[in-house]
């Protein structure tokens, strides 16, 4: 259980008290712990957590756009995937202590569930909807910019993922499959340059050339982005 204590500390972290806590309590209930309790009635986060997904991603994509007056579409398509991110999600749950928190059943719980990214990242997008219904847009527009405006100059760089970054745009989206594919390869053993083409559902929409296959799906990833971004 989660104690009223956690509940709190949580709650001075995020800057927002809740006038319903039942609700924050069920934005931290993952799926597993509501299976294992289903004759209490408990309900877990997963329709929090589509919520949150389009909270999060609209007030992002605004952030943005505010904040970089001057950076093309498919810039800001990238950089938005990269903020809303499993990576990125996860972390941010680590920072605010929001793992300690979650209720898991036995199984996730003996199976470190409590450091899985995509169960750390789920809690982040339920929590923020918990605060949309609770205390309204605004509020939570406010908590979306404490935490993702400070990360705006530190995504975009040259060590961006694409191949994550092209990964979250495309499940936007359900029922894409993105693979990748060897097109060419050139040059002696000591250096080598790969060609790479990223399919989506077998149609070509991007390549890229490196000296090693992942800097070469780095480079066709980051082509597809731009080309999906037109």
């Amino acid at each position: 259980m989660i104690s009223n204590a956690q509940l709190e500390e949580l709650q001075q972290t995020i800057d927002y008290n809740f006038k319903d806590t039942a609700l924050l309590r069920t934005a931290l209930t993952h799926s597993s712990y509501a299976n294992e309790n289903k004759k209490s009635g408990i309900t877990s986060n997963e329709r929090l957590e589509f919520l949150g997904d389009s909270v999060l991603g609209m007030t992002v994509a605004a952030l943005i756009y505010k904040s970089k007056p001057n950076m093309p579409e498919g810039q800001m398509t990238r950089l938005r995937a990269e903020l809303v991110c499993e990576k990125s999600l996860a972390a941010l749950a680590v920072t605010v202590g929001l793992g300690e928190c979650i209720l898991l059943g036995r199984g996730e719980e003996k199976g470190g569930g409590r450091e899985r990214p995509s169960i750390l990242a789920d809690a982040v997008e339920a929590v923020l909807a918990a605060v949309y219904i609770d205390g309204g847009l605004t509020i939570v527009t406010k908590i979306i910019r404490k935490y993702f405006a400070p990360r705006l100059d530190r995504f975009g760089t040259e060590n961006t993922d694409y191949k994550t970054a092209l990964q979250e745009v495309i499940q936007e989206k359900p029922g894409q499959i993105l693979s990748y594919h060897i097109i060419n390869e050139s040059g002696p053993d000591h250096q080598k340059s790969f060609t790479v083409e990223v399919l989506l559902n077998n149609n070509g929409i991007g390549s890229g050339t490196g000296k090693s296959k992942k800097d070469a799906e780095q480079a066709a990833a980051k082509s597809a982005l731009g080309e999906i971004s037109k």
